[in-house]
């Protein structure tokens, strides 16, 4: 069966760390050498790790592994497990003295589902890196997508589940781009083709409200009370084309088209939406490839696809604790 996910990429392997105590956990994608990243933020309420060194001015252009999780900024402590792994395996940038791990890291809201005192912690991130794998990424409602949740403008009771959801395409001249999401929005989602919501916020007849139509018709005219930074979607999208920092920060930014197809409203105040962009550049690509422009079109496509799988799979039974409403 053909690997639809974002290990079809050769040279990278996903590992879950879901808890079984409450639905939380955190998603690591672990390189088999370093490779050339870039980053884009578009929501205003970011938590993130080791962006800053993503910039196309500074030094550092590879990173060695990706994080993803929830437990909002505690859940940054997984990345701290992945970079004892990846020491102890050797693996850093050679300072001289020392092989550091570049371990850049984003993190969701997810606080509001269960004790908020369980948060993805260095340990989670380090059993996260040992469960990382070539096969096809598990979807729904594992790793950094355990406690997701969508369309919670009219309250989390009246949610939908979010979740994981992986998506790639590859070009018949062996290019590959793909994608890796975790989704926690604080709008609803709509199938990019069909424009129908498949996920997000519900009334109390189990319809969905449509919180776009709320806003345009003044049903609903602010955000709070949300609490600050409960929301966010985050993810990976990377590609098998030997790119340049510069052109993945350009992909990054390009990648966050598919959520604007998909997830309406999306990049707002309480959003902290974050997509890595990475290249993992394969040696027997021909010498003429698929330029940025295409390889950023082909990543919005492939991000909002991981959107659509991401809200769709099967709720795992570690998430059924979850306050949110039955489909």
């Amino acid at each position: 069966m053909e690997n639809l996910t974002l290990t079809a990429i050769t040279g990278l392997r996903v590992g879950h760390f879901t808890d079984t105590r409450r639905p939380t956990g955190c998603t690591v994608v672990c390189f088999d050498r370093p490779a050339v990243a870039g980053v884009d933020v578009r929501g205003g309420a970011p938590g993130t790790r080791e962006t800053d060194v993503l910039a196309p001015l500074n030094l550092v252009a590879q990173v060695h592994a990706i994080v993803l999780a929830g437990g909002s900024a505690f859940g940054l402590e997984a990345a701290t497990g992945v970079v004892r792994y990846l020491r102890e395996q050797g693996v850093g940038f050679d300072v001289g003295v020392a092989r550091v791990p570049i371990v850049p890291a984003a993190i969701l809201f997810d606080l509001h589902t269960g004790d908020p005192a369980i948060y993805p912690d260095a340990e989670a991130g380090y059993q996260a890196c040992l469960a990382a794998t070539t096969a096809p990424v598990a979807e729904g409602n594992v790793g950094a997508g355990a406690g997701a949740t969508v369309g919670k403008l009219l309250g989390f009771a009246r949610a939908s589940r979010g979740g994981i959801g992986s998506f790639q395409r590859t070009l018949p001249n062996g290019v590959c781009v793909a994608a890796l999401l975790a989704v926690n929005a604080v709008g609803d989602v709509r199938h990019p083709q069909t424009q129908q919501i498949i996920a997000g916020a519900r009334l109390e007849d189990g319809r969905f409200a449509d919180l776009a139509a709320c806003i345009r018709d003044g049903r609903i005219t602010r955000f709070s009370p949300l609490p600050p930074a409960s929301h966010t979607t985050i993810g990976v999208v990377a590609t098998n084309v030997p790119l340049s920092k510069v052109e993945l920060t350009k992909v990054a930014q390009m990648a966050h088209d598919g959520l604007a197809r998909t997830i309406f409203p999306v990049h707002t105040p309480f959003d902290g939406d974050t997509l890595f962009a990475v290249s993992v550049a394969a040696p027997d690509l021909p010498a003429t490839v698929t330029d940025v422009g295409c390889l950023g079109t082909l990543a919005a496509e492939v991000v909002a696809e991981a959107v659509v799988r991401a809200v769709t799979p099967a709720p795992s039974p570690a998430a059924q604790v979850a306050p949110v409403a039955a489909p």
